[in-house]
């Protein structure tokens, strides 16, 4: 039987190498799901588990980690409690950079003092094995050989014990997170799938279960799997920002631009109650780009302002909070007030942004290359020179850091700058090979968990430049093919129509009309304006004010 969890939290404070976040309850009972973990701890600290499991699988690391803490404190021979920790200490699965040394120095001590209070059952003892294969040997193993290991030996738990649902959940979500984004076939992705979603026909309240559904099918081609996820996690687990924000993932997926709006507006509010900025960074970016799909423009620069508020609450030496780290909040900071910028065309001001230092060179990338799309619109040369030398260090820098994903969508960045500034001297046939050639790279991969999506899709640009080049025809078909990757986007949805406004295509123009449609209602306040005159770029009615 499973146990719904509205307990207070449980403090007990343990000195720790990694910084922990501390979140505010204000006393609201918790609602966390549905989990039931079954151990050979003590009888009354069996509620406590589960709810410590409850919270890892919300994502709430810090939260997770004081929970087995406390358990500890009532039980010391509860040596699941060590896997916990060690498995929290490993943050956010899903995000694609490299674990920090404080991270790594943190699991496998808890994994030590695991395997010192030696577990009472085989199967304690093969989760906690498993858990260690994401230690061991972090010097000469890289980090994907190693989370295979564990994904290796998680499928081994599940295995040999086919009725620990538990194992189930944390072996789907092994191979859920070590998806190969080059792999069209979505191979992996549907084989955590096919486990997750049977299991949540059976436990539709657990919360692991509908948050991995919402990862796993995280691309254009498998979002609407999720859909049922997405409308149901917000209200299994509403004590956890992450759990209101990580519908908005399938949200946006599908162009549900209000849904987004709607969820990330309730989960940066509960990030900032509950004193992690890195997350309300996250759904603020989130935010933003549902806002600028719909025009709001006093909304968004709205959160372009408070960006800069909640940055400054930001800790980068925290690593272990909630969903978000350090590498969301700077990508965050980074790349809200460049979407500002380019999706409102105002390439002025996208040429004078500044970059951020940070550890993660991605995130400055963004800065970079908004600065350089900027510059090639204003006929500044130098400043697009400068852009695309930075954009290649950044790339270079990353590749040193073994980086590979990452390397890659800088380079897309780069190849995408150098073609504006190819058509920017009037060399057109080599700026759409260029293009062609960034969006065969976009095309090949996935974009990471921490954006809503790139701040300019390679094929929009493709478009953008076959419009300008008087190619309408070739145009429609590169905004109709961003559509299918990224439906509603406005300015894919205005470039599809004027470019068949101008091939004469009146069918394609009802279509793309059809899609500006779900554009919400014009809105009854100062952006009243604006929105009218963006919706009716997107029909292809008006030209932008902006060229």
């Amino acid at each position: 039987m499973q146990t719904r969890f509205t307990l207070s939290v449980v403090a007990l404070a343990m000195l720790s190498p990694v910084e922990f976040a501390q979140v505010d309850h204000h006393g609201a009972p918790e609602k966390l799901g549905t989990v039931s973990f079954s151990t050979s701890c003590s009888t009354v600290t069996q509620p406590q588990f589960n709810r410590a499991v409850a919270l890892m699988h919300s994502f709430q690391f810090a939260s997770a980690i004081e929970a087995f803490r406390a358990i500890l404190g009532s039980d010391p021979s509860c040596s699941m409690a060590y896997w916990g920790i060690a498995l929290s200490d490993w943050g956010n699965p899903f995000a694609s950079d490299l674990k920090s040394q404080a991270q790594l120095d943190a699991g496998l001590k808890a994994v030590e003092q695991g395997r010192g209070s030696p577990p009472k059952s085989e199967r304690e003892r093969a989760y906690l094995e498993a858990v260690a294969r994401l230690y061991t040997d972090t010097a000469t193993v890289d980090q994907s050989s190693r989370e295979l290991a564990y994904e290796s030996a998680m499928a081994a738990v599940s295995a040999a014990y086919p009725e620990d649902t538990e194992a189930a959940i944390f072996y789907a979500l092994a191979v859920s997170t070590a998806a190969d984004p080059a792999d069209k076939t979505y191979a992996r992705q549907l084989k955590a799938g096919e486990i997750l979603d049977r299991l949540y026909a059976q436990y539709p309240d657990h919360p692991g279960l509908a948050h991995y559904i919402i990862h796993t099918y995280d691309v254009p081609t498998l979002a609407a799997r999720a859909a049922g996820a997405a409308q149901h996690y917000s209200e299994i687990a509403p004590s956890t920002p992450h759990a209101l924000h990580m519908p908005s993932h399938t949200f946006t997926r599908v162009g549900d631009w209000q849904a987004s709006i709607d969820a990330n507006v309730a989960s940066a509010a509960a990030a900032r109650s509950a004193g992690q900025p890195a997350d309300e960074l996250h759904a603020s970016d989130y935010l933003e780009y549902a806002y600028l799909q719909t025009a709001q423009d006093k909304a968004s620069k709205g959160v372009v302002e408070s960006a800069d508020q909640i940055f400054a609450r930001f800790n980068p030496k925290m690593q272990i909070g909630g969903a978000g780290g350090p590498s969301a909040a700077y990508f965050a900071r980074a790349a809200i007030p460049a979407r500002y910028d380019l999706e409102r065309r105002d390439w002025a001001n996208a040429a004078k942004l500044q970059p951020l230092p940070s550890p993660f060179p991605y995130a400055e990338a963004m800065t970079y290359f908004a600065r350089g799309l900027g510059a090639a619109h204003m006929k500044d040369s130098a400043g697009v020179r400068a852009a695309i030398d930075s954009l290649a260090k950044c790339r270079d820098r990353l590749n040193t850091m073994k980086e590979g994903f990452w390397a890659n969508q800088v380079e897309i960045q780069r190849l995408e700058v150098v073609a504006w500034l190819a058509f920017s001297q009037g060399q057109s046939e080599d700026a759409l090979a260029g293009m062609r050639r960034a969006a065969e790279l976009e095309d090949a991969t996935e974009k990471s968990v921490v954006t809503p999506g790139p701040l300019a899709p390679a094929r929009e640009l493709l478009g953008d430049l076959l419009l300008e080049s008087k190619r309408p025809a070739e145009a429609l078909v590169e905004f109709e093919s961003t559509l299918k990757r990224e439906p509603n986007r406005f300015w894919s949805l205005y470039g599809a129509a004027e470019a068949a406004k101008r091939t004469g295509d009146q069918q394609g123009r009802r279509d793309t009309s059809t899609s500006c449609s779900r554009l919400p209602s014009v809105p009854t306040n100062p952006d009243a304006g604006s929105w009218l005159k963006r919706a009716a770029a997107c029909l292809g009615r008006t030209r932008r004010v902006r060229p």
